[in-house]
């Protein structure tokens, strides 16, 4: 009898530890090796190159050495590709460390000099694109606008869904079929594996700042992309030469987190509906944003299952309100992140919306957004400004108010 498909939950829990029986283990163990003895000169040598053109270790080669191969972070990537219904995934040192490896892998290391990126975008991903720095040029624009904004070398679409801050939904299938065949990622870091999976939908890669809900505990900075095996290759050669590697013990606690992150995603996410509710009956709250609130074009149900634990919410009061908030607060800690579930976990964030002058950037465009605008990201993080598409249950007396508060499950993050 064929096996039977297993429950996402089922697959949280037992991904990735296929060896461990062989082993004679129960528990995964950490391997904390930097170097690894060589069988002989010839064999070494070939299990190098392999792993450092991207492939695998050869079994009679073994794995050499820590920054190309390590058993550990091989399991939790073994994991999370089970859970994206992916072949492969290639975790790294940090989430932008996976943005730029996949930038890198799609642009310059294929002859393609241009991207297209649909805002609302996470600002650090933004910033990255915008400020020229891996030698891509950018055209950004809204999502019904990418199809115009492709060009003969364009090696990559990037897009966020739920978007960071404004949780903006994008429908990826739509954005596929415009894509004509340019490999399209999504960032899927707000929505997890169990709320979400590009690569059902037609998406090439699925990112994730792997240090949010995957590790779900506040200790450990990765990043990790799904994706097909070919494109897996791509990714761990620019992984190998730019030594954007993650740490085993790292690798080890965002494993041992996957196995929690459907009881912890159930619970935040019932938090935020509950916030939602009172949130709405709040006469300080000026508007509400969450992905199961007006959501017209219903991609909650077809494309996400949930709305998740992130809340978006304008303040009456404006700017002045989300600083006397952030300043209030007793039991929240005004602090970046999210997707915490320990410890002091309610975290709560002012963000200012800071929008420059308008400068020419030379050779990056918008499409379907101010053209020439630059964007600049630091800490507190700085948003576009730009107005959501999907308002929600604005209060009148309230318009144009740009203070914005987010509150995930047990955290309210406030933007401005």
């Amino acid at each position: 009898m064929a096996d039977l498909p297993l429950h996402p939950d089922t697959v949280a829990v037992h991904a990735g530890r296929s060896d461990l029986a062989a082993l004679g283990v129960h528990a995964a163990p950490i391997d904390l090796s930097s170097t690894n003895p060589l069988p002989d000169i010839l064999h070494g040598g070939d299990s190098y190159e392999s792993m450092a053109n991207g492939g695998h270790p050869l079994p009679e080669g073994g794995n050499v050495y820590a920054r190309l191969w390590n058993p550990t972070v091989a399991r939790f990537e073994e994991a999370l590709a089970e859970l994206e219904h992916a072949e492969a995934a290639v975790a790294f040192s940090s989430g932008m460390a996976a943005t730029t490896a996949m930038i890198l892998a799609h642009t310059t290391a294929v002859g393609k000099h241009h991207v297209v990126a649909v805002r609302p975008l996470y600002g650090g991903t933004d910033h990255l694109l915008d400020s020229g720095l891996l030698g891509a040029e950018v055209t950004f624009c809204d999502e019904d606008a990418v199809a115009a904004a492709l060009r003969p070398d364009t090696g990559l679409i990037v897009l966020e869904t739920p978007a960071n801050p404004t949780l903006d939904l994008v429908d990826i299938a739509a954005v596929v079929e415009q894509a004509q065949g340019v490999p399209v990622v999504v960032d899927n870091t707000f929505a997890t594996p169990l709320l979400q999976n590009p690569l059902d939908l037609g998406a090439a890669m699925s990112l994730h700042s792997a240090t949010k809900y995957i590790g779900g505990h506040g200790d450990v900075i990765a990043g990790v992309i799904a994706c097909t095996e070919e494109t897996a290759q791509a990714l761990r050669r620019v992984r190998a030469i730019t030594g954007a590697v993650l740490h085993p013990l790292g690798a080890y606690l965002l494993h041992r987190g996957l196995a929690t992150l459907p009881v912890r995603m159930q619970a935040q996410q019932a938090n935020a509906r509950a916030l939602v509710a009172k949130l709405q009956d709040n006469p300080a709250v000026a508007e509400v944003f969450y992905p199961e609130v007006d959501d017209v074009r219903g991609i909650v149900g077809r494309q996400l299952r949930g709305g998740g634990a992130m809340i978006a919410i304008r303040l009456v009061g404006g700017y002045g309100a989300a600083e006397a908030l952030t300043g209030a607060v007793r039991l929240f800690t005004h602090a970046v992140s999210l997707g915490e579930w320990t410890r002091s976990s309610s975290i709560l964030r002012l963000s200012r919306t800071v929008r420059l002058q308008p400068r020419p950037v030379p050779g990056r465009t918008s499409s379907g957004c101010r053209s020439g605008w630059r964007t600049s990201t630091t800490s507190p993080r700085i948003w576009s400004g730009r107005s959501p598409r999907r308002h929600r249950s604005p209060r009148p007396s309230e318009a144009g108010s740009r203070t914005v508060a987010r509150a995930e499950g047990r955290r309210v993050t406030m933007d401005q």
